[in-house]
């Protein structure tokens, strides 16, 4: 729905580039490559949550059949603890600690050694003879408890960022951060109706089905090459050669498909480690990690305890909006509590807002990002004190909602005023979708939450030719992950007027494309595709120069539509179209290949709003939730490909469910995780999850060409809340900690 165009494939479904090779299994992922007299690496993981590392002998590993090197955090680049050594929004100080320990283990599945060898189990057996000397140290899981002035110290340089008042002494709390607009007080005392609660949420891990994976090969003289799967080849290239010593353009760094990334392949974990042992053993190195070894060593997002306050009239206008988050960073610095604290008032127009933000660290895996980090948690405590808000007011959910939010000229209180956007629209969709009105039976119920996400730009490259016979080659540097190959294509074959399926689509190694930065935050399709465009748009411009070329015209008089060059009516002259594949055939006579390349730092990304609707059965014997109806409506600014759009919003609603009802990070008496696999930490499969209908919404962006939002990250932030609200409608219980597991709510529906 929403503003339409007479476009011949932008906001068409066309056929995915990738996809006959993917089905046929002929797409190579990371685990795929291999190369002649390669060897494997395996990794040692610390088995305590916090221990210090007095010694770490490696002399009999060394010497074991078939060894060819072996490694420790020695081997990495040092960097001092006293100011931050950046790559991209992450800081090496403390990627680097992760990819293997120094000083200290952290977690139970911190890397401390690895060893590459001539079979896996050779690597295997050698683990077992590198002799670590640790001195256990006390550990805390638990954000709430370590922020307790007595919890055990991860870090004794930290001090809290952001707080003047703090003492100056070593903590776990690495910053605090405030937002404010308004007069929270001020607020606060006009409103008639105020209801504050707290959340706890749970550590839950992104799931992605492919494990990390790479292969390094290091050459006599210093030049390397990786194979691996992940959002960024240029964050892999970068990160590995900081850390590592190398320089740039000594490394290649060629992007492997992917198996599912969702934020958790944002960083890297392997690379540098099989760099170093390819170094010294002069043979390439293959390093895969099993799924244990995802979960207990990479990661999750956050685990949090937060608190949200919210107050409003009667006439159902909020009028204050208070919170703190409280995150588990995990072993270093760098919960998404920020972005978390930007987003969770964001779709509403409040005129007080106060937002406390706490990063906090504790003895569990590092957390990376996670789709839309931070957003979910925020949206699940809002949403769920809103919708108290509502049935407190008698308000319709969905009236509230609308009674309260942000449109364009709206101020946010993270700091824009926001252009034209589509909140209201998902609002009014939702309402009007049959689902929201259709009957249910008695023990089902039904909830409402909205959620948002800021989308972002940033720097991509995209080169556009055409080839001798008229089709034409579209390169970017982003790996794909939610169908950027065929969002580009669509762009290149609208622009260009030519059949979608003369155009094909490749990614780019760092050697062979401009710097792009990782693919995330839903910014790919916007930035990529704003540079695809402007690419196409100069390859269209030498298309007329050289039609105009052939005909001794000037370029001005030259239009090009349907993929042809005409005169510019009959003044230009009386001349039949040229096709692309003419003009192709001709470009040695007029002036050589036809081609353009682009690199943006695309500017002007829209945010993305969601309104989903979700139908809930509760069996109040076992305490089991079963989602039995779900509709997700978003703005997508325009759908440049509507089916992976829908893709991309059903997926964000099944993670959603998981999080919402049973995934979580269990953790034992010893500090270890108790659930390091599939079998134990259950994600949804087809039977857990109901048909999601979507509807997309099209609030074009204006700062984008085609009018792109991004559609990838807010799809998940809804549904815990919509779950959770979900549950209270049925059977009156108001579920504020996460998962929502059977156990749980049963415990909860017999207290």
């Amino acid at each position: 729905m929403g503003e339409q165009t007479n476009n011949r494939w932008i906001g068409k479904s066309t056929i995915r580039p990738d996809g006959e090779d993917k089905v046929t299994g002929r797409a190579a992922f990371g685990a795929d490559f291999a190369q002649p007299g390669m060897l494997w690496g395996k990794v040692l993981r610390s088995p305590h949550p916090h221990a210090r590392i007095r010694s770490i002998d490696i002399g009999r590993a060394a010497a074991a059949p078939g060894v060819r090197a072996v490694m420790t955090g020695d081997d990495l680049v040092h960097f001092p603890l006293d100011k931050p050594v950046m790559v991209g929004p992450a800081d090496l100080r403390f990627v680097s600690r992760n990819v293997m320990a120094r000083d200290k283990a952290l977690y139970a599945g911190h890397a401390v050694a690895a060893v590459a060898a001539a079979t896996p189990e050779a690597a295997e057996a050698a683990l077992d003879l590198i002799e670590v000397d640790y001195e256990p140290l006390p550990w805390v899981l638990d954000v709430d408890e370590a922020m307790q002035p007595d919890a055990p110290v991860l870090h004794d340089f930290l001090r809290t960022d952001g707080d003047d008042s703090a003492p100056d002494a070593p903590t776990n709390i690495a910053s605090r951060m405030t937002i404010t607009l308004g007069d929270v007080d001020d607020g606060f005392a006009e409103a008639d109706v105020v209801i504050e609660r707290h959340f706890r949420t749970k550590p839950v891990h992104q799931g992605y089905i492919e494990p990390h994976a790479c292969l390094v090969s290091v050459a006599a003289d210093g030049r390397a090459t990786i194979w691996s799967s992940s959002q960024g080849q240029f964050m892999v290239r970068n990160a590995t050669a900081r850390m590592t010593g190398a320089r740039l353009s000594d490394i290649r760094a060629i992007p492997a498909e992917i198996g599912g990334g969702f934020g958790g392949k944002t960083i890297v974990y392997l690379e540098p480690l099989a760099y170093v042992l390819s170094r010294k053993a002069g043979a390439p190195v293959k390093m895969v990690m099993t799924r244990e070894e995802v979960f207990r060593g990479t990661g999750p997002t956050a685990g949090s305890s937060n608190t949200v306050r919210i107050g409003a009239r009667r006439d159902g206008r909020i009028v204050a909006a208070d919170a703190t988050f409280r995150f588990q960073a995990g072993a270093f610095p760098g919960s998404p509590v920020r972005a978390a604290s930007n987003c969770a008032f964001a779709p509403y127009a409040i005129d007080n807002v106060r937002v406390v933000g706490y990063d906090v660290v504790a003895n569990r895996p590092k957390c990376n990002a996670y789709r839309a980090p931070g957003s979910p948690i925020a949206a699940y405590g809002v949403e769920s004190v809103l919708d108290e808000l509502a049935r407190e007011l008698d308000l319709d959910p969905i009236e509230f909602r609308l009674r309260n939010a942000a449109r364009e000229g709206t101020r946010a209180a993270y700091g824009p005023t926001f252009r034209r956007i589509g909140f209201e629209e998902t609002l009014e969709a939702a309402r009007a979708h049959p689902h929201y009105t259709a009957p249910k039976n008695g023990r089902q119920g039904r909830g409402v939450a909205s959620g948002f996400w800021f989308n972002v730009g940033g720097e991509s490259s995209a080169h556009v030719n055409v080839n001798e016979d008229g089709t034409v080659a579209v390169t970017t540097g982003h790996p794909d992950i939610g169908g950027s190959r065929a969002s580009m294509v669509n762009i290149v074959a609208e622009t260009l007027g030519i059949h979608y399926r003369d155009v094909s689509a490749q990614v780019g190694d760092t050697n062979t494309i401009g710097f792009s930065a990782t693919t995330g935050g839903s910014r790919v399709t916007f930035s990529a595709g704003t540079a695809v465009s402007e690419a196409t748009e100069r390859v269209v411009a030498q298309l007329r120069e050289r039609a105009a070329m052939l005909w001794d015209i000037d370029p001005d008089a030259v239009d090009w539509k349907d993929g042809h060059a005409h005169p510019a009516g009959s003044n230009a002259g009386d001349f039949e179209p040229l096709s692309l594949a003419d003009l192709a055939g001709k470009a040695a006579i007029t002036g050589g290949p036809i081609a353009a390349q682009v690199s943006v730092n695309a500017q002007g990304a829209a945010p993305a709003f969601a309104t989903h609707v979700c139908d809930v059965e509760v069996d109040t014997e076992t305490g089991r939730v079963d989602v039995v109806r779900y509709t997700a409506v978003q703005d997508a600014g325009r759908a440049i490909h509507p089916g992976y759009v829908e893709g991309q919003m059903q997926g964000g609603v099944a993670q959603g469910i998981g999080w919402a009802l049973n995934e979580e990070y269990i953790f034992d008496a010893s500090g270890r995780l108790e659930n390091p696999g599939f079998l134990d930490y259950r994600i949804p499969v087809a039977s857990d999850l109901p048909m999601i209908d979507t509807v997309v919404v099209e609030v074009p962006n204006d700062a984008h060409p085609h009018g792109v939002r991004g559609v990838g990250e807010v799809p998940i932030a809804p549904p815990m809340a919509a779950v959770a609200n979900a549950i209270h409608d049925a059977v009156g219980l108001r579920m504020r900690e996460l998962p929502m597991s059977p156990p749980k709510v049963l415990a909860a529906l017999d207290s």
